[in-house]
C-alpha cells in the first residue's frame, strides 16, 4: 500500500505501518485522556469492581494512559487480522502483507476469487479472536485486581485492562455486522456465494455495506456528533464500493489475455526527441503517453504528467530522456487482462507496455480494459 514503510515478519508475513497509524496513536490518546475520569467511572461499573481514579486523573497520567491503550488496541487489532492471516495460509492462500492503519489493520490477500469455503472461516476468525482477547482481558481484571494490595495502582490495572475487553468486545460485535467489506460483510458474501454467482454476491453484500455507512454517517454527525464514525462510514463507504469494483472487473477480464486485447500498431519516441516536439505530437495524435524506444528496445515512457512536472521555462532545452519514466511496469503477452488493471489501480498509472525478451510488442491502456469490461457485461 503507498504510504507504507515495512516494519517487520511475522511467520513469513511482510507487516507494513502506514503513515496515518501514526496519526491514530496521538487521536485516540487524546480523546482517551481528555474523558478519562467519566471513562474510569464506566469501566467499574461494567465489571462490578471498585475503581479508585486517584492514579488515574494524576497530572498528565491520562494522556499516558490514553497512549497504552492505544497501543494496545492497535495490538489487538493486529492480531485479530493476524487469525485472518493464519486462517488462509492453512488453506494454501498467499498472504502479501499485513497494514496497520489508522482504523486498524488490512490483510493484503492473494485470491482474486474468494472460495466461499474460504472465505467463511478467514471471516469469522477475526472476530472470534477478539472475544478471546476480550475475555482474556476480562479474566485479568476479576482474577488478577485482587492480588494487587496497592488501590491506586489496581484501579490503573481494572482500567486498562477492562477498557481493552469492552474495546475487544465492541469489536467483535461490530466486525460481525453484514457491513461489506468489515468481516460480517465478508460472511455475508460468502453465505450468498453458495446460492448465486460471486458478482451478485458482491453486489448485494457491498450494497447493504453502503447503507450501514450511511447509518453511521447520519448518527455520527447529526445525533452523536462523533468524528470516528463518520471516518468509519467513509472507510466502510469506499472500501465496499471498492470491493465490488474489484470481483467485478476480475469476473469480466477473466480468461482474456493482454495479446488479445493490446494495441501493437504504436507510435514510438526516440530519447533524444525535444519535448516540445513531443507536446506537438501529443497535440497531433490525441495520445498523452508514447513509449520511448532506442534500439529496438523499450527504455521509458514519456507521458503529459512527465511534461507539466517539467517547468515551461526548462522545455525548450530538455529531452525526452530527461523526463520520462524509466522504471516501468512492463507484462508479457501471455498475462492476463486482470492483472494489468489490477496493476493499474494499484500503481495508478493509465497504460502498460507488453513486452517479450525486452522488445516491445504493444500497449494496454486503462480505456482498452474498460471497452472490453463494457463489451462482456453487455
Amino acid at each position: 500500500m503507498v504510504g507504507s514503510i515495512r516494519i517487520g515478519r511475522i511467520f513469513g508475513i511482510p507487516v507494513l505501518l502506514h503513515w496515518s497509524f501514526l496519526l491514530a496513536i496521538p487521536f485516540f490518546a487524546l480523546i482517551i485522556g481528555a474523558d478519562i475520569a467519566v471513562s474510569s467511572s464506566l469501566v467499574g461499573d461494567f465489571f462490578k469492581v471498585p475503581l479508585d481514579s486517584t492514579l488515574i486523573v494524576s497530572g498528565i497520567i491520562p494522556y499516558i494512559l490514553g497512549v497504552v491503550v492505544s497501543l494496545g488496541l492497535f495490538l489487538c487489532v493486529f492480531v485479530h487480522e493476524l487469525a485472518h492471516c493464519l486462517v488462509a495460509l492453512r488453506r494454501g492462500i498467499r498472504i502479501n502483507s499485513i497494514t496497520l492503519l489508522i482504523l486498524g489493520g488490512v490483510s493484503s490477500i492473494e485470491n482474486e476469487l474468494p472460495d466461499p469455503r474460504d472465505e467463511l472461516p478467514m471471516a469469522l476468525a477475526g472476530p472470534l479472536t477478539s472475544l478471546l482477547l476480550g475475555i482474556l482481558a476480562w479474566l485479568v481484571v476479576i482474577a488478577g485486581v485482587p492480588l494487587i494490595s496497592n488501590r491506586p495502582v489496581a484501579g490503573v490495572v481494572v482500567f486498562l485492562f477492562g477498557y481493552l475487553a469492552i474495546l475487544n468486545l465492541i469489536l467483535f460485535v461490530f466486525n460481525l455486522l453484514p457491513a461489506f467489506p468489515m468481516d460480517g460483510g465478508r460472511v455475508l458474501r460468502a453465505w450468498l456465494a453458495k446460492r448465486m454467482d460471486l458478482a451478485r454476491a458482491t453486489k448485494i453484500a457491498a450494497d447493504i455495506g453502503k447503507i450501514f455507512a450511511i447509518i453511521f454517517g447520519i448518527f455520527g454527525t447529526f445525533v452523536v456528533f462523533n468524528p470516528v464514525l463518520i471516518i468509519i462510514a467513509f472507510f466502510i463507504y469506499l472500501g465496499a464500493d471498492q470491493e465490488f469494483l474489484h470481483v467485478r472487473s476480475t469476473v469480466l477480464l477473466k480468461d482474456v489475455a493482454v495479446k488479445d486485447v493490446m494495441s501493437t500498431n504504436l507510435v514510438t519516441v526516440n530519447p533524444d526527441m525535444p519535448v516540445p516536439e513531443i507536446i506537438r505530437l501529443m497535440y497531433a495524435s490525441k495520445h498523452l503517453g508514447f513509449p520511448v524506444v532506442e534500439m529496438g528496445m523499450l527504455v521509458g515512457m514519456v507521458t503529459l504528467e512527465d511534461v507539466h512536472r517539467t517547468s515551461e521555462i526548462d522545455r525548450d532545452a530538455k529531452r525526452v530522456r530527461d523526463i520520462m519514466a524509466r522504471n516501468l511496469i512492463t507484462l508479457p503477452p501471455t498475462s492476463m487482462l486482470s492483472d494489468a488493471f489490477r496493476l493499474m489501480s494499484k500503481y495508478n498509472v493509465g497504460r502498460i507496455p507488453i513486452v517479450s525478451e525486452n522488445t516491445l510488442l504493444g500497449i494496454v491502456t486503462r480505456t482498452d480494459i474498460l471497452k472490453v469490461m463494457e463489451l462482456r457485461e453487455a
